[in-house]
């Protein structure tokens, strides 16, 4: 069945589903009495993938012989391979079992008779529905805790590189959850929380047909198979897998939110408030919150006099006031903002504006509020740029979140630094729109750039504000970017500041701010005090020059260093994060202090090499990966043993990256020139996989080719390294000469 040609989808699923039915009919003994054969599970549901397990419950009602009944199915499927989860009981045992088991209750909603008496199948199926009905009120907590275990353990569906299709929040249980809900007549399923859940059967499917085995985790080197198997092609034009991980994140985040939805309507009814108590009022209370918006029973709903069809800001006022309120908006009034339908004028009201600059200053209160809209089809009639960034994933795992969520978080985070800047509204905007030409081929900050501009103009901003909002977009990695990779007391590196942001110190000021929430939307791994110290000072430093100062010049050795170096011996001062060596100069001092410090498990953000009266004097900016910073005295004699060539580095490191599982780049690095961005020295970028004693492997190489490192920058995002090292030859020239480049690539290209 699984070599047929096509056979994939709900067909695949229908024809499993046939193939074991008839397989398993035929297992029950024609003479095996008052015996009833159930499948429960995804076999129950008519739903199994290729290597699902089969749940069956042999039912009876019979005083002996079960066994040997049972015994007749079970060995057949044991000696075929195939999974098996069984269980034997009478109807009284399996109605007992449900009344003490949760999850053994909601098993058995998926009861389905395959042979034998059908009237046993018939009375468990009735009896367990109807305790189910009878007691499903007194155990939706007890759901919601065991839901919100598994999500812990499985993540968020929607935003996972690797979701789980059963476990995560939004997936596959989270139906079944749905599910048992309507047959409690509690709530009823919609119609795309089961179109969203056949998409992840479908992925299901194939997943277990490309794998081999019962795996539901979407792996990534599964993701280019899948979209063969399903024909799945990206709009935007990139590859297919993008569309398979888009289709799945995009369906867990339907269900997740069909299931809070559902969960928040079978709350507790809300006290009755004072004026009800104390009068008698009778019927909900409505509170005013915006023209034609009102509050009840802990939902924003519309006025009775409202009339979404001939008013087009409606939407975004009912946004406005449920973030505002901290209130969800109501089912109900989504589906009629939606099938309303307002046109939105071209270019946008004032009012529009104002409220959704208000609704975004709302800061985190306005993510919900958003994705309801988003999910009710509502925000992509505001932005039609969305449709190409919703549910997009981004393949670095520094990023927690799809591209969509991570604009709404960047958003919220930039509500938090809108008093710091002259223009939050322009910062929320920006914020808004920073990544949202990674929804189009091309530079995201090039092509987002143009589509912020026309955004903006359609919401009618003057040009100037446009610009603005374009600048952002086009330059929000800017003040990163250049802060952790290129020298900050080079004026060249300021002139690169001040030339992209053509002068303004309120771009400047925006960027700033754009920065800081652009990184705690990402994630942890892309903040850190050592980067935002490095950020703050840029900042300040291209400030500086835009008022009118020069560049302050690149800082002399203070009295503390000339003096290491004039002792003219090996000297090791920790000072806080720094650690200064002090050493004589002469190739492989570098990589080797490098070494040893790798060999403490110490990652290197920043390096300065200086040089005093034949003395290296070089300082490094580190981060313990555990623990704290070691002893001086430890690292100066290590370091002492390993420019003496006593201390083996290179088999150390090698031992240290084994006791750390930790593989050496499968990929080559990428190496990139830049001439002009220093003033007198040529800065190499390369960019590879993290591991311990990276740094000690590339300046090695650099020494063996001939160089001077001068200086160095690392930055690290999540398993990528991002470093940046000033370079010139032995005689402090610049490198320049193609075939010195070219041999240098040559040698990175073997760390």
């Amino acid at each position: 069945m699984l070599r047929r040609p096509g056979l994939v989808r709900a067909p695949l699923r229908a024809a499993l589903t046939d193939g074991y039915d008839g397989w398993l009919a035929r297992r029950l003994p024609a003479d095996a009495g008052p015996v009833a054969l159930a499948a429960v599970g995804s076999l129950g549901r008519r739903e199994p993938a290729p290597r699902s397990d089969l749940d069956l419950v042999l039912l009876h009602d019979r005083k002996g012989g079960v066994a040997e009944v049972a015994d007749a199915i079970w060995y057949p499927i044991w000696d075929s391979g195939v999974g098996l989860d069984h269980s034997v009981r009478t109807p009284d045992e399996a109605v007992r079992v449900a009344r003490e088991d949760v999850k053994a209750l909601l098993g058995l909603l998926d009861l389905r008779h395959l042979a034998g008496d059908e009237t046993l199948t018939a009375r468990v199926r009735s009896e367990v529905l109807a305790l189910w009905r009878a007691t499903s009120t007194s155990r939706l907590d007890e759901l919601r805790e065991q839901a919100r275990q598994r999500w812990q353990l499985a993540g968020e569906g929607a935003y996972l590189l690797e979701p789980n299709l059963k476990d995560s929040r939004g997936g596959l249980r989270d139906v079944r959850l749905l599910h048992a809900l309507a047959l409690a007549q509690l709530v009823d399923l919609p119609a795309h929380t089961r179109e969203r859940a056949a998409e992840l059967l479908d992925v299901r499917g194939e997943l277990h047909r490309l794998t081999g085995r019962a795996d539901d985790v979407l792996r990534l080197q599964e993701h280019d198979a899948l979209a063969l198997a399903l024909d799945l092609h990206d709009p935007a034009g990139g590859p297919g897998r993008d569309e398979v991980l888009r289709q799945v994140n995009q369906s867990a985040r339907t269900i997740a939110h069909d299931l809070d939805t559902a969960f928040r309507r079978l709350r507790p009814a809300p006290r009755a408030s004072l004026r009800q108590r104390l009068f008698g009022a009778s019927g909900p209370v409505r509170e005013g919150l915006a023209r034609d918006v009102v509050a009840q029973d802990g939902e924003v709903m519309l006025a009775r006099d409202a009339a979404p069809a001939a008013d087009p800001g409606l939407v975004l006022r009912v946004a406005r006031a449920a973030a505002e309120s901290g209130l969800p908006i109501a089912a109900h009034t989504l589906e009629r903002l939606a099938a309303a339908d307002a046109a939105v004028p071209e270019p946008w009201t004032a009012e529009l504006r104002e409220d959704l600059v208000a609704l975004l200053g709302t800061g985190e209160a306005a993510v919900p509020v958003l994705e309801s809209l988003d999910l009710a089809g509502l925000l992509g009639p505001l932005l039609p740029e969305w449709d190409a960034v919703r549910s997009r994933a981004q393949h670095n795992p520094v990023h927690r979140f799809t591209v969509d969520r991570h604009l709404l978080e960047t958003a919220a985070q930039a509500a938090e630094h809108t008093r710091e800047v002259d223009r939050p509204d322009l910062l929320l905007l920006g914020a808004l729109l920073h990544d949202i030409g990674k929804g189009y081929r091309g530079d995201h900050s090039v092509v987002g750039a143009g589509h912020a501009r026309k955004i903006a103009e359609r919401m009618g901003f003057p040009d100037h504000d446009a610009d603005v909002i374009a600048a952002l977009t086009r330059h929000h990695l800017l003040l990163p970017d250049t802060a952790t990779r290129r020298d900050l007391t080079d004026p060249v590196t300021l002139t690169i500041v001040t030339d992209a942001v053509a002068g303004s110190a309120e771009v400047l000021g925006l960027l700033h701010a754009l920065s800081i929430a652009d990184a705690a939307a990402t994630g942890p791994a892309a903040w850190s005090d050592w980067k935002a110290g490095l950020i703050a000072e840029l900042t300040e430093r291209a400030r500086a020059v835009l008022r009118g100062a020069e560049p302050a010049p690149s800082e002399p050795l203070d009295a503390e260093r000339r003096a290491l170096a004039e002792a003219g011996s090996l000297a090791v001062v920790v000072r806080g994060r720094e650690i200064v060596v002090a050493a004589p100069d002469g190739v492989g001092v570098l990589y080797r202090t490098a070494g040893v410090l790798a060999l403490h498990l110490l990652d290197i953000r920043q390096a300065s090499i200086r040089t005093h009266r034949r003395m290296a004097v070089n300082s490094f900016v580190v981060e313990p990966r555990f623990g704290r910073l070691p002893d001086a005295a430890l690292l100066r004699a290590e370091l002492a043993r390993a420019l003496a060539g006593e201390l083996p580095l290179a088999d150390r490191l090698r031992e240290k990256e084994h006791a750390y599982a930790q593989r050496r780049p499968t990929r080559p690095p990428t190496v990139s020139w830049f001439d002009d961005e220093a003033t007198d020295a040529t800065v190499l970028e390369i960019r590879t996989e993290d591991t311990i004693g990276l740094l000690t492997r590339i300046t090695a190489a650099l020494e063996r080719s001939g160089t001077d490192v001068r200086s160095a920058r690392i930055a690290t995002l999540g398993k990528s390294v991002v470093g940046a090292f000033y370079l010139t030859d032995r005689t402090g020239r610049l490198i320049t000469d193609p075939q010195l480049r070219a041999d240098i690539e040559i040698e990175l290209r073997r760390i």
